[in-house]
């Protein structure tokens, strides 16, 4: 080991390190943010492979598309909008929000719109991922691309900020969807209907949601016979918003599922003093003028917040009391709301546990299958034909428009290869690890990654909406935000303590999905219901193993014992990065050299008389 002395102090400007980080939505703007405020000397690039900021946000524009959580707590900690027109966003609102705060911290210097990344390579002797990336250049309308050219990157933190709910999935299982000659559209590739919302922008006065004025609903639908499989958030939400728009509307929907009434509305009301009677989601022109108090709207958005955290643990186990006064609450609104149509009733009040699937808020929906042009069809599908739906029963329905509202992949196969370490002649990829692990020890708890965000032979490596991240108690982007918070942190322990490498070991690795397996068997998520919580083979793959704010608290306190590290000075010992003993301000003889008087944490006086007990 060398004993040459280092000629730089502990708290020197730190080395230039390069983090580059892969999607533009919530997760990859959080991360813009966080890590050119806390990562010093940063060298930031944020790939997006779309041709604009958002992420789901900017894919996702089927009419009807909404947040099913209060727009308030749908926001960064940090960043409150104080004018939001509803309680539950639209889409249109929330991807205005993101626009507004990417320009607001200035973040499109980081930001390269369509770029792809395709492949990265880990390389261990320079300590560095090696990037592909395939750059599309726009041509003519949205969703037509070219390739104009192929470039390589390196970063020495690579950050995965993509999600899931971006690759939609198909119902590969019914036969004949290609053979349809209507329309035939994913709810999350709108822009297959942008010929006639072009028309109705170029005709429409009112661009508010960026969709002419009929809420992305081509006009001449009015005279068609649309369908729509599917009955999870996507097929709700739209079902509701088309209903009206349309000829006629069947929503072909085999599983059963329960409906609620939208997140924590009643705490809105309460809060914001509603009359009795007046249950409109959009607020008052009085609400809003109180909400854009900004202590206000804190005072507000606490109050929600917490009403989503209150349930805690004890709703998400099977047989809990909690569960069954739910279950029954449910069970009565759905009789009264369809006391004009009983036979639909045993549709909405399903056998297994209330949010054994994503809890869907329906506004409007039981209203849209009363309606007279709109029918639920619960028969299984047969096939897809040339002209509409054949059913099991022999049953066909002629349709011009078929929508699938079917979600998304939720797999963790990443659409890009991504190369770990070489062990001989092979390195194994990101999407290999991923499912070897969801099949490893009888694989209970399907995809996993340390915490969600690291994998063992994948160093620098970190993820933001990997296995197990979701919660169902709170909202996705305080998520994003601790994850962000926690690579940060590590981000700046590589900078700090001159790492090259930060890798979880595999013990830990293991530990965490044992953890996950001994949890999931437990609650009411392992019931027999479909739902995009878990993978093909019914393992619950994307929730977290726990609360939402059991995710923050353990987030927010990383365990670095669980890594293993590669310093950047080989043979220099690990405390070389301490320097030559004294502060660089003490060195220079400039500077604030009392920097620990800033902010002086003092505790209040009734703690240290609470902490004076008798011997």
């Amino acid at each position: 080991m060398s004993t040459t002395e280092p000629d730089f102090s502990v708290d020197e400007y730190p080395r230039r390190i390069r983090v580059v980080c892969i999607g533009a939505g919530y997760s990859g703007i959080v991360a813009g943010i966080r890590f050119t405020q806390k990562v010093p000397n940063l060298d930031l690039t944020i790939y997006e492979k779309e041709h604009g900021i958002g992420g789901t946000w900017y894919v996702n524009k089927y009419p009807g598309i909404a947040c099913d959580i209060p727009a308030h707590c749908y926001q960064y900690t940090f960043e409150d909008n104080t004018e939001w027109s509803e309680i539950y966003a639209s889409g249109s609102e929330i991807l205005a929000d993101m626009r507004r705060i990417v320009d607001k911290y200035k973040l499109m210097k980081y930001v390269r719109l369509g770029h792809e990344l395709t492949h990265a390579t880990w390389d261990e002797e320079a300590g560095v991922w090696r990037l592909r990336i395939t750059i599309r250049q726009q041509n003519g309308g949205e969703g037509e691309n070219e390739t104009v050219e192929e470039i390589e990157d390196t970063a020495d933190v690579l950050f995965l900020g993509i999600g899931w709910l971006n690759r939609p999935k198909w119902p590969k299982e019914i036969s004949g969807l290609r053979d349809f000659r209507g329309l035939l559209v994913h709810t999350s590739q709108w822009d297959v209907v942008g010929d006639s919302l072009d028309a109705q922008r170029d005709n429409s006065n009112n661009n508010d949601n960026g969709n002419g004025d009929n809420n992305g609903v081509p006009w001449d639908w009015h005279n068609k016979a649309v369908g729509v499989i599917g009955n999870g958030s996507s097929g709700i939400q739209i079902v509701s918003a088309l209903h009206a728009k349309v000829g006629s509307l069947v929503n072909f929907a085999r599983s059963k599922t329960w409906l609620s009434s939208s997140f924590a509305v009643q705490k809105v009301f309460e809060t914001l003093q509603r009359p009795p009677g007046n249950d409109s989601l959009k607020f008052t022109e009085e609400e809003r003028a109180f909400l854009r108090d900004p202590e206000n709207c804190r005072r507000f958005r606490r109050a929600i917040e917490s009403e989503l955290h209150s349930y805690g643990g004890e709703f998400n186990m099977r047989g809990s009391e909690l569960q069954k006064s739910f279950a029954t609450i449910l069970a009565e609104d759905v009789k009264r709301q369809l006391s004009s149509h009983p036979e639909l009733v045993e549709h909405f009040i399903p056998t297994w546990s209330v949010s054994c699937r994503r809890l869907t808020p329906g506004p409007g929906y039981l209203e849209a299958l009363c309606s007279n042009n709109t029918t639920l069809e619960t028969t299984e599908i047969a096939r897809i034909t040339g002209t509409g739906v054949e059913l099991q029963d022999g049953r066909h329905h002629a349709l011009d428009i078929l929508i699938c509202a079917t979600g998304f992949d939720t797999s963790f196969q990443y659409p890009f290869l991504v190369l770990g370490r070489r062990h001989g002649n092979s390195a194994v990829t990101l999407n290999e690890r991923l499912a070897a692990d969801a099949n490893a020890d009888g694989g209970g708890g399907g995809a996993s990654a340390y915490l969600s965000l690291a994998l063992d032979d994948f160093p620098n490596l970190f993820l933001c909406g990997g296995p197990h991240s979701a919660i169902t108690s709170g909202s996705l982007v305080n998520v994003a935000e601790h994850v962000v918070g926690y690579v940060a942190q590590a981000v700046r322990k590589m900078q700090r303590e001159r790492l090259r490498s930060m890798e979880v070991c595999r013990e830990a690795v293991q530990d965490w999905s044992a953890y996950v397996r001994g949890y999931f068997p437990k609650t009411i998520y392992m019931d027999p219901c479909n739902s995009w919580f878990k993978d093909s083979e019914g393992r619950v793959s994307v929730l977290w193993p726990g609360t939402g704010l059991h995710a923050f608290h353990t987030l927010a306190n990383p365990r670095w014992e669980d890594f293993k590290y590669k310093p950047l000075d080989q043979g220099k010992g690990r405390f070389y990065w301490l320097g030559d003993g004294q502060t660089y301000n003490q060195k220079t003889r400039s500077g604030n050299c009392v920097w620990y008087l800033d902010d002086v944490d003092v505790p209040p006086g009734e703690l240290l008389a609470s902490n004076d007990r008798p011997g």
